[in-house]
Protein backbone atom coordinates (compact mmCIF):
# COMPACT_ATOMS: atom_id res chain seq x y z
CA UNK A 1 0.00 0.00 0.00
CA UNK A 2 2.46 2.36 0.75
CA UNK A 3 4.10 1.63 -2.09
CA UNK A 4 1.47 2.22 -4.48
CA UNK A 5 0.80 5.45 -2.43
CA UNK A 6 5.14 6.24 -3.32
CA UNK A 7 4.34 5.32 -6.91
CA UNK A 8 1.17 7.63 -7.30
CA UNK A 9 3.43 10.07 -5.33
CA UNK A 10 5.86 9.91 -7.91
CA UNK A 11 3.62 9.80 -10.71
CA UNK A 12 2.06 12.98 -9.21
CA UNK A 13 5.07 14.55 -9.17
CA UNK A 14 6.31 13.29 -12.51
CA UNK A 15 3.07 14.38 -14.18
CA UNK A 16 3.07 17.68 -11.91
CA UNK A 17 6.91 18.11 -13.55
CA UNK A 18 5.66 17.34 -16.72
CA UNK A 19 2.93 19.97 -16.45
CA UNK A 20 5.38 22.80 -15.32
CA UNK A 21 7.57 21.33 -18.38
CA UNK A 22 5.56 22.35 -20.80
CA UNK A 23 3.68 25.13 -19.47
CA UNK A 24 7.24 26.88 -19.46
CA UNK A 25 7.95 26.35 -22.76
CA UNK A 26 4.93 27.16 -24.11
CA UNK A 27 5.71 30.69 -22.18
CA UNK A 28 8.90 30.75 -23.84
CA UNK A 29 7.61 30.08 -27.39
CA UNK A 30 5.19 33.43 -26.77
CA UNK A 31 7.97 34.96 -25.46
CA UNK A 32 9.96 34.38 -28.43
CA UNK A 33 7.24 34.69 -31.02
CA UNK A 34 6.25 37.76 -29.64
CA UNK A 35 9.72 39.01 -29.91
CA UNK A 36 9.82 37.77 -33.16
CA UNK A 37 6.96 39.77 -33.93
CA UNK A 38 8.73 42.89 -32.64
CA UNK A 39 11.96 42.15 -34.19
CA UNK A 40 9.80 41.73 -37.54
CA UNK A 41 8.51 45.13 -36.71
CA UNK A 42 11.44 46.70 -36.10
CA UNK A 43 12.61 45.65 -39.70
CA UNK A 44 9.67 46.53 -41.61
CA UNK A 45 9.86 49.81 -39.80
CA UNK A 46 13.76 50.27 -40.37
CA UNK A 47 13.14 48.98 -44.38
CA UNK A 48 10.33 51.63 -44.40
CA UNK A 49 12.54 54.46 -43.42
CA UNK A 50 15.57 52.92 -46.14
CA UNK A 51 12.83 53.06 -48.52
CA UNK A 52 11.83 56.68 -47.74
CA UNK A 53 15.14 57.79 -47.51
CA UNK A 54 16.27 56.18 -50.63
CA UNK A 55 13.65 57.63 -52.51
CA UNK A 56 14.72 61.23 -51.10
CA UNK A 57 17.87 60.32 -51.60
CA UNK A 58 16.94 59.56 -55.51
CA UNK A 59 14.58 62.57 -55.93
CA UNK A 60 17.45 65.13 -54.78
CA UNK A 61 20.19 63.16 -57.18
CA UNK A 62 17.62 63.47 -59.59
CA UNK A 63 17.36 67.50 -58.90
CA UNK A 64 21.06 67.57 -59.09
CA UNK A 65 21.02 65.94 -62.17
CA UNK A 66 18.73 68.15 -64.10
CA UNK A 67 20.06 71.42 -62.51
CA UNK A 68 23.72 70.54 -63.56
CA UNK A 69 22.60 69.55 -67.08
CA UNK A 70 20.67 72.83 -66.69
CA UNK A 71 23.75 74.76 -66.17
CA UNK A 72 25.82 72.81 -68.86
CA UNK A 73 23.24 74.06 -71.60
CA UNK A 74 23.50 77.57 -70.17
CA UNK A 75 27.31 77.78 -70.35
CA UNK A 76 27.43 75.80 -74.37
CA UNK A 77 24.39 78.21 -75.30
CA UNK A 78 27.08 81.16 -73.98
CA UNK A 79 30.11 79.92 -75.61
CA UNK A 80 28.65 79.08 -78.53
CA UNK A 81 27.67 82.56 -78.57
CA UNK A 82 30.59 84.36 -78.03
CA UNK A 83 32.66 81.81 -80.60
CA UNK A 84 29.95 82.58 -82.90
CA UNK A 85 30.64 86.68 -82.44
CA UNK A 86 34.53 86.13 -82.59
CA UNK A 87 33.75 84.55 -85.67
CA UNK A 88 31.97 87.06 -87.06
CA UNK A 89 34.78 89.46 -86.37
CA UNK A 90 37.04 87.74 -88.18
CA UNK A 91 34.97 86.84 -91.10
CA UNK A 92 34.53 91.12 -91.15
CA UNK A 93 38.73 91.48 -90.39
CA UNK A 94 39.07 89.01 -92.88
CA UNK A 95 36.80 91.15 -95.81
CA UNK A 96 38.63 94.45 -94.47
CA UNK A 97 41.99 92.42 -95.57
CA UNK A 98 40.95 91.62 -98.67
CA UNK A 99 39.76 95.07 -99.69
CA UNK A 100 43.07 96.34 -98.21
CA UNK A 101 45.09 93.93 -100.63
CA UNK A 102 42.48 94.46 -103.44
CA UNK A 103 43.62 98.37 -103.24
CA UNK A 104 47.28 97.28 -102.94
CA UNK A 105 47.13 95.20 -105.96
CA UNK A 106 45.38 97.83 -108.05
CA UNK A 107 48.20 100.45 -106.49
CA UNK A 108 51.04 98.18 -107.53
CA UNK A 109 49.50 97.50 -111.21
CA UNK A 110 49.33 101.23 -111.80
CA UNK A 111 52.81 102.07 -110.37
CA UNK A 112 54.23 98.62 -112.63
CA UNK A 113 52.97 100.51 -115.54
CA UNK A 114 54.65 103.68 -114.69
CA UNK A 115 57.73 102.14 -114.14
CA UNK A 116 57.69 100.37 -117.27
CA UNK A 117 57.07 103.58 -119.17
CA UNK A 118 59.52 105.70 -116.88
CA UNK A 119 62.36 102.64 -117.70
CA UNK A 120 61.48 103.24 -121.53
CA UNK A 121 62.25 107.28 -121.02
CA UNK A 122 65.31 106.50 -119.20
CA UNK A 123 66.54 103.78 -121.85
CA UNK A 124 65.67 106.50 -124.89
CA UNK A 125 68.19 109.21 -122.82
CA UNK A 126 70.73 107.06 -122.28
CA UNK A 127 71.14 106.07 -126.07
CA UNK A 128 70.62 110.22 -126.51
CA UNK A 129 73.71 110.27 -123.82
CA UNK A 130 75.89 107.66 -125.35
CA UNK A 131 75.34 109.36 -128.75
CA UNK A 132 76.44 113.03 -126.97
CA UNK A 133 79.47 111.02 -125.00
CA UNK A 134 80.76 109.48 -128.76
CA UNK A 135 80.59 113.09 -130.25
CA UNK A 136 82.42 114.79 -126.64
CA UNK A 137 85.08 112.55 -127.09
CA UNK A 138 85.65 113.29 -131.02
CA UNK A 139 85.47 116.72 -129.99
CA UNK A 140 87.72 116.45 -127.01
CA UNK A 141 90.15 114.51 -129.29
CA UNK A 142 90.19 117.78 -131.75
CA UNK A 143 91.22 119.70 -129.08
CA UNK A 144 93.87 117.94 -127.56
CA UNK A 145 95.11 117.56 -131.01
CA UNK A 146 95.28 121.24 -131.51
CA UNK A 147 96.72 121.57 -128.12
CA UNK A 148 99.69 119.17 -128.89
CA UNK A 149 100.13 121.30 -132.28
CA UNK A 150 100.26 124.33 -130.71
CA UNK A 151 102.01 123.85 -127.96
CA UNK A 152 104.60 121.38 -129.68
CA UNK A 153 104.40 118.56 -126.63
CA UNK A 154 102.42 115.39 -126.63
CA UNK A 155 100.35 114.76 -123.90
CA UNK A 156 102.35 111.89 -122.77
CA UNK A 157 105.05 114.60 -122.25
CA UNK A 158 102.78 117.12 -120.47
CA UNK A 159 101.92 114.49 -118.00
CA UNK A 160 105.52 114.09 -117.42
CA UNK A 161 105.78 117.16 -116.57
CA UNK A 162 102.81 117.66 -114.27
CA UNK A 163 103.61 114.94 -112.78
CA UNK A 164 107.68 115.54 -111.38
CA UNK A 165 106.19 119.02 -110.63
CA UNK A 166 103.47 117.60 -108.05
CA UNK A 167 106.26 114.83 -106.78
CA UNK A 168 108.30 118.16 -105.75
CA UNK A 169 105.77 119.66 -104.37
CA UNK A 170 104.87 116.90 -102.19
CA UNK A 171 108.75 116.07 -101.23
CA UNK A 172 108.64 119.97 -99.67
CA UNK A 173 105.57 119.26 -98.07
CA UNK A 174 106.44 116.05 -96.62
CA UNK A 175 110.06 117.69 -95.64
CA UNK A 176 107.88 120.54 -93.68
CA UNK A 177 105.59 117.79 -92.04
CA UNK A 178 108.36 115.41 -91.32
CA UNK A 179 110.14 118.50 -88.88
CA UNK A 180 107.39 119.15 -87.59
CA UNK A 181 106.68 115.72 -86.35
CA UNK A 182 110.56 115.55 -85.31
CA UNK A 183 110.15 118.63 -83.74
CA UNK A 184 106.81 118.00 -81.81
CA UNK A 185 108.29 114.23 -80.96
CA UNK A 186 111.26 115.86 -79.23
CA UNK A 187 109.66 118.17 -77.08
CA UNK A 188 106.80 115.39 -76.10
CA UNK A 189 110.05 113.28 -75.32
CA UNK A 190 111.41 115.43 -72.89
CA UNK A 191 108.77 116.24 -71.78
CA UNK A 192 107.85 112.66 -70.34
CA UNK A 193 111.35 111.89 -69.84
CA UNK A 194 111.47 115.03 -67.58
CA UNK A 195 108.59 113.82 -65.70
CA UNK A 196 109.85 110.38 -65.34
CA UNK A 197 113.56 111.48 -63.90
CA UNK A 198 111.39 114.23 -61.72
CA UNK A 199 109.06 111.64 -59.60
CA UNK A 200 112.47 109.08 -59.32
CA UNK A 201 113.98 112.17 -58.06
CA UNK A 202 111.44 113.54 -55.79
CA UNK A 203 110.50 109.46 -54.51
CA UNK A 204 114.17 108.72 -53.42
CA UNK A 205 116.61 110.85 -51.67
CA UNK A 206 119.88 109.98 -49.69
CA UNK A 207 122.33 111.77 -47.47
CA UNK A 208 126.37 111.80 -48.81
CA UNK A 209 129.66 111.19 -47.03
CA UNK A 210 132.72 113.24 -47.57
CA UNK A 211 135.80 111.17 -49.56
CA UNK A 212 138.81 110.33 -46.95
CA UNK A 213 141.77 108.51 -47.88
CA UNK A 214 143.13 109.42 -44.62
CA UNK A 215 141.41 108.82 -41.24
CA UNK A 216 142.44 111.21 -37.89
CA UNK A 217 142.22 109.01 -34.41
CA UNK A 218 142.03 111.45 -31.95
CA UNK A 219 144.15 111.16 -28.64
CA UNK A 220 144.30 111.58 -25.21
CA UNK A 221 147.12 113.75 -24.83
CA UNK A 222 150.17 113.89 -26.52
CA UNK A 223 151.69 111.51 -24.29
CA UNK A 224 149.88 108.44 -25.92
CA UNK A 225 152.10 108.64 -29.33
CA UNK A 226 155.10 107.59 -27.43
CA UNK A 227 153.08 104.84 -26.29
CA UNK A 228 151.19 103.80 -29.89
CA UNK A 229 155.18 104.21 -31.23
CA UNK A 230 156.17 101.72 -28.32
CA UNK A 231 160.03 101.18 -27.78
CA UNK A 232 162.28 101.11 -30.75
CA UNK A 233 159.63 101.53 -32.78
CA UNK A 234 158.11 98.57 -32.36
CA UNK A 235 154.40 98.97 -31.59
CA UNK A 236 153.94 101.13 -34.75
CA UNK A 237 155.61 98.20 -37.02
CA UNK A 238 153.24 96.04 -35.37
CA UNK A 239 150.17 97.94 -35.66
CA UNK A 240 151.57 98.67 -39.52
CA UNK A 241 151.61 95.14 -40.12
CA UNK A 242 148.75 94.00 -38.33
CA UNK A 243 146.10 96.29 -40.42
CA UNK A 244 148.10 97.15 -43.80
CA UNK A 245 147.78 100.79 -43.14
CA UNK A 246 150.51 103.46 -42.46
CA UNK A 247 150.29 105.79 -39.23
CA UNK A 248 151.43 109.02 -39.25
CA UNK A 249 152.50 110.39 -36.42
CA UNK A 250 153.01 114.69 -37.11
CA UNK A 251 152.89 117.38 -35.50
CA UNK A 252 149.05 117.42 -35.33
CA UNK A 253 148.24 118.63 -31.51
CA UNK A 254 146.81 114.83 -30.08
CA UNK A 255 145.92 112.79 -33.43
CA UNK A 256 146.97 110.49 -35.64
CA UNK A 257 146.69 109.92 -38.93
CA UNK A 258 145.78 106.52 -40.72
CA UNK A 259 147.05 106.68 -44.65
CA UNK A 260 145.58 104.04 -47.04
CA UNK A 261 143.83 103.13 -50.23
CA UNK A 262 142.06 100.05 -49.03
CA UNK A 263 138.68 101.75 -46.80
CA UNK A 264 137.87 98.62 -44.98
CA UNK A 265 141.41 98.06 -43.58
CA UNK A 266 141.69 101.88 -42.85
CA UNK A 267 138.26 101.55 -40.83
CA UNK A 268 139.35 98.11 -39.27
CA UNK A 269 142.52 100.07 -38.40
CA UNK A 270 141.04 103.24 -37.11
CA UNK A 271 138.18 101.33 -34.76
CA UNK A 272 141.61 98.71 -33.13
CA UNK A 273 143.64 102.07 -32.28
CA UNK A 274 140.44 103.85 -30.47
CA UNK A 275 140.23 100.21 -28.52
CA UNK A 276 143.77 100.70 -28.00
CA UNK A 277 144.07 104.19 -26.40
CA UNK A 278 141.13 103.53 -24.92
CA UNK A 279 142.21 100.60 -23.03
CA UNK A 280 146.18 101.82 -22.62
CA UNK A 281 147.90 98.33 -22.80
CA UNK A 282 149.50 98.63 -26.01
CA UNK A 283 152.03 95.97 -26.97
CA UNK A 284 152.68 93.66 -30.41
CA UNK A 285 150.74 90.56 -29.05
CA UNK A 286 147.59 93.21 -27.63
CA UNK A 287 147.53 95.06 -30.87
CA UNK A 288 147.57 91.59 -32.93
CA UNK A 289 144.60 90.81 -30.67
CA UNK A 290 142.39 93.59 -30.91
CA UNK A 291 142.86 93.63 -35.24
CA UNK A 292 142.09 90.28 -35.19
CA UNK A 293 138.57 90.74 -33.38
CA UNK A 294 137.72 94.70 -34.90
CA UNK A 295 138.78 92.48 -38.31
CA UNK A 296 135.94 89.86 -37.30
CA UNK A 297 133.20 92.87 -35.87
CA UNK A 298 133.72 94.31 -39.39
CA UNK A 299 133.18 91.52 -41.25
CA UNK A 300 130.08 91.40 -39.96
CA UNK A 301 129.02 94.94 -40.03
CA UNK A 302 129.89 94.32 -43.72
CA UNK A 303 127.70 91.45 -44.03
CA UNK A 304 124.65 92.98 -42.14
CA UNK A 305 125.14 96.07 -44.36
CA UNK A 306 124.71 94.00 -47.67
CA UNK A 307 121.99 92.10 -46.20
CA UNK A 308 120.19 95.40 -45.38
CA UNK A 309 120.58 96.59 -48.72
CA UNK A 310 119.08 93.68 -50.11
CA UNK A 311 116.30 93.56 -47.69
CA UNK A 312 115.47 97.36 -48.44
CA UNK A 313 115.58 96.72 -52.22
CA UNK A 314 113.58 93.84 -52.01
CA UNK A 315 116.10 91.40 -54.00
CA UNK A 316 117.16 87.70 -53.28
CA UNK A 317 119.23 85.21 -54.41
CA UNK A 318 122.60 87.35 -54.49
CA UNK A 319 125.66 85.07 -53.69
CA UNK A 320 126.66 85.50 -49.91
CA UNK A 321 130.53 86.68 -51.10
CA UNK A 322 128.91 89.44 -53.43
CA UNK A 323 127.12 90.49 -50.64
CA UNK A 324 129.98 90.89 -48.67
CA UNK A 325 131.30 93.26 -51.54
CA UNK A 326 128.21 95.05 -51.20
CA UNK A 327 128.68 95.38 -47.58
CA UNK A 328 132.61 96.51 -48.60
CA UNK A 329 131.31 99.34 -50.50
CA UNK A 330 130.36 101.32 -47.45
CA UNK A 331 133.44 102.12 -46.99
CA UNK A 332 134.42 103.15 -50.85
CA UNK A 333 133.78 106.98 -51.31
CA UNK A 334 133.77 108.59 -55.29
CA UNK A 335 134.16 112.39 -55.12
CA UNK A 336 132.69 112.75 -51.61
CA UNK A 337 129.69 110.17 -52.64
CA UNK A 338 129.65 106.99 -50.80
CA UNK A 339 129.13 103.95 -53.13
CA UNK A 340 127.34 102.09 -51.11
CA UNK A 341 124.57 104.76 -50.90
CA UNK A 342 125.02 105.55 -54.31
CA UNK A 343 124.14 102.06 -55.39
CA UNK A 344 121.19 102.61 -53.66
CA UNK A 345 119.94 105.18 -55.02
CA UNK A 346 121.22 103.90 -58.24
CA UNK A 347 119.10 100.42 -57.56
CA UNK A 348 115.64 102.79 -56.40
CA UNK A 349 116.14 105.09 -59.78
CA UNK A 350 116.30 102.12 -61.77
CA UNK A 351 113.40 100.34 -60.48
CA UNK A 352 111.18 103.72 -60.45
CA UNK A 353 111.79 104.10 -64.03
CA UNK A 354 111.16 101.14 -64.87
CA UNK A 355 108.48 100.56 -63.14
CA UNK A 356 107.36 103.53 -65.63
CA UNK A 357 108.48 101.93 -68.79
CA UNK A 358 106.65 98.99 -67.97
CA UNK A 359 110.01 97.20 -67.74
CA UNK A 360 111.07 94.34 -64.58
CA UNK A 361 111.72 96.57 -61.79
CA UNK A 362 113.26 93.52 -60.13
CA UNK A 363 116.02 93.28 -62.74
CA UNK A 364 116.74 96.79 -62.69
CA UNK A 365 117.04 97.00 -59.00
CA UNK A 366 119.81 94.02 -59.46
CA UNK A 367 121.35 95.93 -61.93
CA UNK A 368 121.46 99.21 -60.55
CA UNK A 369 122.82 98.02 -57.16
CA UNK A 370 125.51 96.01 -58.43
CA UNK A 371 126.65 98.30 -61.35
CA UNK A 372 129.59 99.47 -59.51
CA UNK A 373 130.13 96.41 -57.43
CA UNK A 374 133.94 96.17 -59.09
CA UNK A 375 134.59 99.58 -56.96
CA UNK A 376 134.60 97.52 -53.60
CA UNK A 377 137.90 95.43 -55.18
CA UNK A 378 139.13 97.82 -58.18
CA UNK A 379 142.31 98.75 -55.84
CA UNK A 380 143.31 94.86 -55.97
CA UNK A 381 142.82 93.80 -59.48
CA UNK A 382 143.52 96.01 -62.35
CA UNK A 383 141.53 96.75 -65.22
CA UNK A 384 138.21 99.41 -65.05
CA UNK A 385 135.72 98.70 -62.25
CA UNK A 386 133.08 97.89 -64.77
CA UNK A 387 134.47 95.08 -66.44
CA UNK A 388 135.79 94.43 -62.99
CA UNK A 389 132.34 94.13 -61.71
CA UNK A 390 131.00 92.14 -64.35
CA UNK A 391 133.40 89.51 -64.18
CA UNK A 392 132.59 89.22 -59.99
CA UNK A 393 128.58 88.69 -60.68
CA UNK A 394 129.76 86.37 -63.73
CA UNK A 395 132.25 84.13 -61.28
CA UNK A 396 129.10 84.10 -58.50
CA UNK A 397 126.68 83.25 -60.94
CA UNK A 398 124.62 86.40 -62.08
CA UNK A 399 122.62 86.45 -65.59
CA UNK A 400 123.90 87.50 -68.61
CA UNK A 401 122.06 90.53 -69.02
CA UNK A 402 123.12 92.05 -65.38
CA UNK A 403 126.43 91.20 -66.33
CA UNK A 404 126.03 92.86 -69.14
CA UNK A 405 124.32 95.85 -68.04
CA UNK A 406 127.23 96.50 -65.78
CA UNK A 407 129.89 95.46 -68.18
CA UNK A 408 127.84 98.35 -70.59
CA UNK A 409 127.08 100.82 -67.88
CA UNK A 410 130.51 103.18 -68.51
CA UNK A 411 130.12 101.67 -72.71
CA UNK A 412 133.33 99.05 -72.16
CA UNK A 413 130.65 97.52 -74.10
CA UNK A 414 128.64 98.11 -76.37
CA UNK A 415 124.77 98.14 -75.52
CA UNK A 416 122.53 95.61 -76.52
CA UNK A 417 119.48 96.11 -74.70
CA UNK A 418 117.85 99.18 -72.97
CA UNK A 419 118.53 98.05 -68.98
CA UNK A 420 122.48 98.97 -69.76
CA UNK A 421 121.53 102.33 -70.78
CA UNK A 422 118.88 102.36 -67.73
CA UNK A 423 121.72 101.89 -65.75
CA UNK A 424 123.85 104.42 -67.04
CA UNK A 425 121.11 107.30 -66.66
CA UNK A 426 120.57 106.59 -63.20
CA UNK A 427 123.84 106.50 -62.58
CA UNK A 428 124.69 109.62 -64.04
CA UNK A 429 121.07 111.00 -62.43
CA UNK A 430 123.06 109.77 -59.12
CA UNK A 431 125.80 111.43 -59.49
CA UNK A 432 126.01 114.41 -61.53
CA UNK A 433 123.02 116.17 -59.54
CA UNK A 434 123.92 119.36 -57.37
CA UNK A 435 125.15 118.39 -54.36
CA UNK A 436 125.95 114.72 -55.02
CA UNK A 437 129.54 114.47 -55.56
CA UNK A 438 132.45 117.11 -54.69
CA UNK A 439 134.68 118.48 -57.28
CA UNK A 440 137.60 120.95 -57.23
CA UNK A 441 137.04 124.31 -57.73
CA UNK A 442 140.12 124.49 -60.52
CA UNK A 443 138.63 121.55 -62.08
CA UNK A 444 135.48 123.10 -62.08
CA UNK A 445 136.89 126.09 -63.94
CA UNK A 446 138.87 124.41 -66.37
CA UNK A 447 136.27 122.56 -67.72
CA UNK A 448 133.54 125.47 -67.73
CA UNK A 449 136.36 126.71 -69.99
CA UNK A 450 137.37 123.90 -72.11
CA UNK A 451 133.37 123.57 -73.05
CA UNK A 452 133.16 127.60 -73.86
CA UNK A 453 136.37 126.89 -76.46
CA UNK A 454 134.91 123.78 -78.31
CA UNK A 455 131.96 125.72 -78.67
CA UNK A 456 133.56 128.97 -79.95
CA UNK A 457 135.73 126.47 -81.98
CA UNK A 458 133.09 126.13 -84.98
CA UNK A 459 133.02 128.61 -87.52
CA UNK A 460 129.72 131.25 -87.27
CA UNK A 461 129.73 131.13 -83.42
CA UNK A 462 129.69 135.07 -82.07
CA UNK A 463 129.79 134.02 -78.38
CA UNK A 464 128.57 130.78 -76.18
CA UNK A 465 128.19 130.20 -72.50
CA UNK A 466 128.15 127.97 -70.18
CA UNK A 467 125.61 127.24 -67.55
CA UNK A 468 123.73 125.78 -64.86
CA UNK A 469 126.85 124.56 -63.39
CA UNK A 470 128.26 123.39 -66.83
CA UNK A 471 125.43 121.68 -67.74
CA UNK A 472 124.35 123.67 -70.48
CA UNK A 473 126.12 125.53 -73.20
CA UNK A 474 124.19 128.09 -75.25
CA UNK A 475 125.79 129.77 -78.53
CA UNK A 476 124.47 132.71 -80.39
CA UNK A 477 125.59 132.31 -83.87
CA UNK A 478 125.40 134.76 -86.59
CA UNK A 479 122.75 135.05 -88.43
CA UNK A 480 124.06 136.03 -91.99
CA UNK A 481 126.03 132.65 -91.65
CA UNK A 482 124.21 130.00 -90.14
CA UNK A 483 120.79 129.49 -91.23
CA UNK A 484 117.89 127.61 -88.87
CA UNK A 485 119.27 123.88 -90.55
CA UNK A 486 122.55 124.88 -90.31
CA UNK A 487 122.15 125.57 -86.76
CA UNK A 488 120.51 122.13 -86.24
CA UNK A 489 123.72 120.15 -87.33
CA UNK A 490 125.67 122.99 -85.77
CA UNK A 491 124.50 121.90 -82.24
CA UNK A 492 125.09 117.98 -83.03
CA UNK A 493 128.34 118.37 -84.39
CA UNK A 494 129.21 120.89 -80.89
CA UNK A 495 127.54 117.94 -79.08
CA UNK A 496 129.59 114.89 -80.55
CA UNK A 497 132.87 117.10 -79.87
CA UNK A 498 131.98 117.74 -76.30
CA UNK A 499 131.45 113.97 -75.68
CA UNK A 500 134.70 113.15 -78.00
CA UNK A 501 136.80 115.56 -76.03
CA UNK A 502 135.72 116.71 -72.42
CA UNK A 503 134.97 114.72 -69.33
CA UNK A 504 132.16 115.42 -67.32
CA UNK A 505 129.48 113.94 -65.25
CA UNK A 506 126.07 113.78 -66.31
CA UNK A 507 124.95 115.16 -69.47
CA UNK A 508 125.24 119.10 -71.33
CA UNK A 509 122.64 120.32 -73.20
CA UNK A 510 123.05 122.18 -76.21
CA UNK A 511 120.90 124.94 -77.19
CA UNK A 512 122.12 127.11 -80.66
CA UNK A 513 120.40 130.46 -80.42
CA UNK A 514 120.41 132.40 -84.02
CA UNK A 515 118.19 135.70 -83.98
CA UNK A 516 117.76 138.51 -87.07
CA UNK A 517 117.34 141.76 -86.16
CA UNK A 518 115.90 144.87 -87.90
CA UNK A 519 117.26 148.02 -86.35
CA UNK A 520 116.00 151.28 -87.76
CA UNK A 521 116.57 154.95 -86.33
CA UNK A 522 113.60 158.03 -86.01
CA UNK A 523 115.37 161.05 -86.57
Amino acid sequence: MDTVMIVIVALSLLVGGLTLLVFSLLSKKRVAEDRAREASAKAEEILQGARKEAENTLKEATLQAKDYQLQVKLDFERETRERKNEISQLEKRLLQKEDALDRKTESLESRALEFGKKERELAEKEQGLERGNTELQEKIREVKENLERIAGVTAEQAKAELVEMVVNDAKLEAGKKVRAIDEEYKEEAGQKAKKMISLAIQRYAADYVTERVVTAVPLPSEEMKGRIIGREGRNIRAFEAATGIDVIIDDTPEAVILSGFNPVRREVARIALTRLVQDGRIHPARIEETVERVTKEVEEIVREAGEQALFDLGLHGVHPELVKLIGKLKYRTSYGQSIYTHSLEVAFLCGMIASELGLNAKVAKRAGLLHDIGKAVDHEVEGPHALIGADLCKKYGESGRIIHAIAAHHEDESPRDVLPILVQSCDALSGARPGARREMLANYLKRLEELEKIAKSFAGVEKSYAIQAGREIRIIVDNHKVSDDVATMLARDIANKVEAELSYPGQIRVTVIRETRAVEYAR
